[in-house]
């Protein structure tokens, strides 16, 4: 496939998948443009259906993720559609299946070796593997509170001490995985990168003195 039929062909998917998700929302063409207009950008109801019947063949950057944030739907789900299309030509003339183009396009396609230190594909590691390790200081973090309140509100002796055992083995745990959160996001400053805030219950990652 030539670039010239590409292109189109690209748009033309990516439209119908707009089309789908335009109506799944329970959108009218007019609610559609009234709504990317009260998020900053007008997106008139014309070039919405020119879009959609395939009178145009190209789409606006802008225009596709407000629309996206219109409709409710991740905006990578809009170009591979997984539950349609098995495969997809990614680029011209490379048929991929669509997961390998959801994988391309989000930098998670499989590596022989760490990608090199400072590359774009090792920075989105970086915070995914961020991302990983808040999502397990999280979870011992309230998996120990949750323990120790339980432990806090039981009559029963027997289980009251069982459940504070477990409190602190969560808390041995909890505080080996925000120690080790700390050191990664420090590791990341030394990089001049910007950790992502912490959600609530983490903040104290970054105050030394907790």
């Amino acid at each position: 496939m030539t670039n010239t039929d590409w292109s189109p062909s690209f748009t033309a998917r990516v439209a119908e998948q707009m089309r789908r998700a335009r109506k799944a929302a329970g959108l009218t063409v007019a609610e559609a443009a009234e709504a990317c207009a009260s998020l900053g950008l007008a997106v008139p109801k014309t070039t919405i259906t020119n879009l959609e019947t395939g009178r145009r063949s190209s789409i606006d950057l802008a225009e596709f993720l407000v629309l996206a944030e219109v409709y409710k739907v991740p905006p990578i789900s809009l170009l591979f559609p997984l539950d349609t299309d098995a495969s997809v030509a990614v680029l011209p003339g490379r048929e991929v299946s669509t997961w390998e183009a959801v994988s391309w396009f989000t930098g998670e396609t499989p590596l022989d070796k760490p990608a090199p230190e400072g590359s774009a594909r090792d920075v989105l590691d970086t915070y995914r593997a961020h991302s990983d390790a808040v999502t397990t200081a999280l979870a011992s973090t309230r998996l120990a509170k949750e323990r120790r309140r339980k432990a806090s509100i039981t009559l029963d002796a027997a289980r009251r001490d069982a459940l504070l055992e477990t409190a602190a083995s969560y808390e041995h745990l909890a505080f080996d995985d925000c120690r080790e959160l700390r050191e990664f996001r420090s590791t990341m400053r030394q990089r001049g990168l910007i950790p992502p805030a912490l959600p609530t219950d983490l903040t104290f990652v970054d105050n030394p003195e907790d």
